[in-house]
């Protein structure tokens, strides 16, 4: 925003510190008119013709707009990602320990992200691997959405899971 001096419009349309219509001003009379309030001149729009200005405290604004910001990163909820590693040779209950694990990211509400590994020879069974996924997938359904469906990149399987829209609200 531009403040007083820096304010380059010859003729501005004035808004007082109460918010009323001051009128068309010239930039002299309008700061003249700031300055005998201890205020400041601050260019509200520019584009607009005549440019519009309003006498306020700037200091006051700018620490007012920067508490602001404070509180909406507070409220902020941010995602993460987190990885789970399957193997195809992995047994009921290693599955059971992974799937826990899962539902607790989930339930925290977080993303996650389940890769499936094949090693070796194991490739030759890459039904094997996508039924351990998509069972994986089934057990979390009720606390969880499929992002993106199971997917073949390279020697791995991916799918991403998400917190259920109707879980997340709550």
């Amino acid at each position: 925003m531009i403040v007083n001096n820096g304010i380059r419009a010859r003729e501005v349309r004035l808004i007082g510190q109460n918010g009323e219509q001051l009128g068309i001003k010239s930039k002299r009379e309008a700061l003249q008119l700031a300055e005998e309030a201890n205020l400041d001149l601050v260019l509200v729009a520019p584009k607009a013709r005549p440019a519009v200005a309003r006498i306020m405290d700037y200091g006051k604004y700018r620490f007012e707009m920067q508490k602001k910001e404070r509180e909406a990163r507070k409220k902020q909820k941010t995602i993460t990602v987190k990885e789970i590693r399957l193997s195809p040779s992995i047994d009921t209950n290693d599955f059971n320990v992974k799937l826990k694990r899962v539902r607790k990211f989930i339930e925290k509400g977080d993303k996650v992200r389940i890769s499936l590994r094949f090693r070796g020879r194991a490739i030759t069974h890459k039904d094997i691997g996508r039924d351990m996924i998509e069972r994986m997938a089934e057990e979390t359904s009720d606390i969880a959405t499929v992002v993106q469906r199971p997917k073949m990149e390279g020697r791995s399987i991916f799918l991403t899971l998400a917190p259920a829209a109707d879980k997340a609200k709550n």
